[in-house]
Parts: structure tokens; sequence; C-alpha cells
């Protein structure tokens, strides 16, 4: 097993990174910014080395210093968590190439599905359902209207370089396209350096359905069920849980082969997730209604999730230690022909931000209190006393609730957003004890609309 583990990332997920590293005896590293040095995953890792001010590209994207720390403090791997560098393939190579141990993907398959326009074809090509969309990018705005008409409206306008929900419009016609295409490909020369855009089918009724991969050290690639992601604003998600209340017995097992092959098709080690669109059945002209649900491949994230714990609450395992123990070439805790759900879980994303319009509201925290009890976790990278300030997500915690069945989740949900205590950053508590009394919510029956249907 790995003995040294330097962490290049922040807050919930540093510290979580962190309790699994010291949990197996491996001493954490941490890297913080100066806007970070009183936050608990500086104080709870073995040694912490600081690498710059606020600003990200100075600070955790910041390739040489983060190297710099490894070497000053003998760390024999990296790990990335998600955000940041997690999905940099250079990245994964400059570590690699220091003769440092990489806990993830190989740079290839980071390189391989980092473009959406490649990664469609490469699924396509192995099998995997896509939507119809187009094979190369669309070079300019005729060849994006052409696009559109072979496809058909409405369509999704994507920047092909682009992930976690941004750079993304929908055009209902030509005109919204026109304007919708050049806002895309402005966004994207912006944020990601790549003007590439895809154009895609849009479908108005959709449920964000994700299938969570490990390929581990001998090859194999296995799936860990599936996650329902469908309750978002601004395609960022708020809310997931474990099992989909959408996904039948027939549908899971053709997500799970799909999301395998997937995963085969990049020769893929380490854990990931293979996003997919489920496109609810809905009965032809003629009024008949077709057996089973269509679903697409919508992305792969070759990282970690940020909504990994309801995996691991129905699955029973501690994915950041079967991340290290792939890195270092060791089998899974796991049987992988005998992996067995059990109950449900339910994640909260409780974010620094208004509960009505969703615009963050950092500041300092002076009352912070964790609700605790039978089924119920917190992922938190604050605690009272900290600021919690502009320059990063405002993601505070992770309320993640676990059970035998949905609704005793999500009972214990409600208490526990109730005896959740934060004062001081705008926070969106509220909204989760809206959601939770929601009749569509409830009823499992819910899309991607949710969130819009409700304000």
């Amino acid at each position: 097993m790995i003995e040294s583990l330097l962490v290049a990332n922040r807050g919930e997920i540093a510290r979580r990174i962190i309790r699994t590293a010291k949990r197996l005896g491996i001493r954490a590293i941490a890297v913080y910014s100066e806007a970070d040095a009183d936050l608990p995953f500086v104080v709870e890792a073995d040694e912490a080395v600081l690498i710059g001010p606020p600003n990200p590209t100075q600070s955790y994207r910041n390739t040489e210093a983060i190297l710099a720390a490894a070497k000053s403090t003998g760390a024999q791997a990296i790990h990335p968590g998600y955000g940041f560098l997690s999905e940099n393939a250079e990245f994964a190579r400059t570590v690699e190439s220091a003769g440092l141990i990489w806990v993830g993907p190989g740079a290839d398959a980071i390189t391989a599905m980092g473009d959406k326009i490649n990664a469609r074809n490469l699924m396509a090509a192995a099998g995997v359902p896509v939507a119809p969309g187009t094979t190369d990018p669309a070079a300019d705005l005729d060849a994006a209207v052409t696009a559109a008409a072979e496809i058909g409206y409405p369509v999704m306008v994507k920047a092909a370089a682009g992930g976690g929900g941004m750079g993304m419009g929908v055009a209902a016609d030509e005109g919204a396209l026109r304007i919708e295409y050049d806002k895309v490909r402005a966004f994207a020369e912006r944020m990601f350096g790549d003007g590439s855009v895809l154009i895609e089918r849009f479908f108005p009724r959709v449920r964000h359905v994700e299938v969570q991969i490990l390929g581990l050290a001998d090859g194999r690639v296995v799936a860990l069920g599936e996650r329902e992601c469908s309750v978002q604003r601004r395609n960022q998600k708020l809310v997931e849980e474990s099992p989909s209340p959408a996904v039948s017995p027939e549908l899971r097992d053709r997500l799970l082969a799909a999301a395998v092959r997937a995963g085969e098709a990049v020769n893929y080690r380490n854990a990931g997730t293979v996003e997919c669109l489920l496109v609810p059945r809905e009965p032809d002209a003629a009024g008949a209604v077709p057996d089973s649900e269509d679903f697409f491949f919508l992305e792969m994230n070759t990282r970690l999730q940020v909504e990994h714990p309801v995996t691991e609450y129905v699955y029973g395992v501690d994915l950041v230690e079967e991340q290290l123990r792939v890195a270092a070439g060791l089998a899974p805790t796991f049987d992988p022909d005998a992996l067995s759900p059990r109950g449900h879980a339910i994640e909260l994303r409780v974010n620094a931000e208004d509960p009505k319009r969703f615009l963050p509201g950092p500041g300092k925290v002076t009352t912070w209190v964790e609700p605790t009890g039978e089924g119920i976790r917190v992922d938190s990278g604050y605690v009272e006393g900290n600021t919690v300030t502009p320059f990063y997500d405002s993601l505070l915690a992770k309320l993640i609730v676990s059970g035998a069945s949905r609704d005793e989740v999500i009972a214990r949900a409600r208490d526990a957003v109730a005896g959740f205590q934060i004062v001081g950053p705008k926070n969106n508590l509220p909204f989760f004890a809206e959601l939770l009394e929601n009749e569509e919510f409830l009823s499992g029956a819910y899309d991607t609309a949710i969130v819009s249907r409700m304000r």
C-alpha cells in the first residue's frame, strides 16, 4: 500500500481523502492556499504546505507548486480529488514522470474522455447508446445550422471541452441557435481554451442517471450501481440518490453493462463515472408505449465524483480506499463477482448560496451544528469560525442519509436538514426542506426540470 499521499485539493474532499488515508496508516499531506489556512483539512493532515495565494491558478491549479510540495514532503502519491487538476491529462503525465503514483485513471483515458465529441464517437463504436448529434465539431455557425436541421430541433449546444454542467445552451429553432452558438463558443474559448462546439438532440424531459465504475488493477472494469442526479439547478447537481427510483431491474442491467463497455473501450483504471440521460417512455403516434426506456451516453467523468458517498453506503465500500488500492496495484477489498447492493442513500449538497435564486453567499460561519443519528453522515469542509470565501466552489458540506428504504431515508433526511444549523453564509438548507415535502420528488417520478417547476 502507498505510504504517503499528497492531496491536491481543498475543503470537504481533501478532508474526506485524508480521513481514509489516516485510517489506512498512510501519511496524509495537504496543500493549501492563503485563503484556506484555517480550514479543517489543513489542521487534520499530518503535514501541510502553503502553495500560493487564493487565486486557484496560483495555488490549486499550480502544477509546479504542487510537485514542489510533493518533493519537499517525500510524498509517494498524489490524489487530485475532483475539480481543479483532477481531469487534467498533462498533470497526470507530469506526476508520473516525476516518479510519483497518480491516484486516478491513465492520462490516455482522461484525454479520450475529455473531449465530448471524441468521447461520443468512442462510445458509439463500443456499442454504448449516444443521442443523435454531430461526430465532428460544428466549425462555424452555418455548419451548426445545417447539423441542427438534420438532427431536428430542439438541440443542445455544448462546449466539446466542457464539463460540470458548464458551457451549454438550448435552441428551439434556428434563431435561438444563432444566439446560443456564439455564446457557447465564446464561453468555451474563455473557460477551456477550446471553442469547439457539439450539436446534440435536446430532450425536454429527461432524467440524469450515472453509473459508478471502477477499473481494477487486474484490468477488469466493474460497475457499482447507478445514481439518480436529476435534481439540478443551472445543469449542476443538488441532490443524488442510489438506487434510482426510475430504474427497473431490466434497465439497470443495460445501464451497468453499457458503463462497463465504456470503461473497457478506454482501458479504464481507477474510479470513474459514466453519465447518461434517461428518456422517459412516451407513446408514439399510434398510442403505443415502448417496452423499455431509452438512455444515452452523456459523458464520462474520469475522477471521483462529489456524490460518491451514496454508492459507498449502498455497496458497503470506501471508494477512496479502492482508488488507493488500484493505484498501488492491489486487489479490491470486495469480491468483484459478488457485488451486492443494499438499502438506499441520498446526498444533499449544502451550498453557500441563497435558497431561492441559488446565488453565492459567502461569509464567516458564526454557528455550525451538524446533525447526528442513525444513517447520518456529514462530509464538511468548514467548522464554526471559518470564513467561506468567494474564490472557490460554494459547497459547504454534503449531507448523506442512508437507510433500508427510500421512505425511511427521506424521513431521516427531513430531521437531519432541520437539525443542521449554519449561521453566517447563506445556505440552501431551506430549499432541501421544501424539496423533501415536494410531491413530485416524493413520488420518485421527477426529472431534471423539477427545481424550475418549484421556482
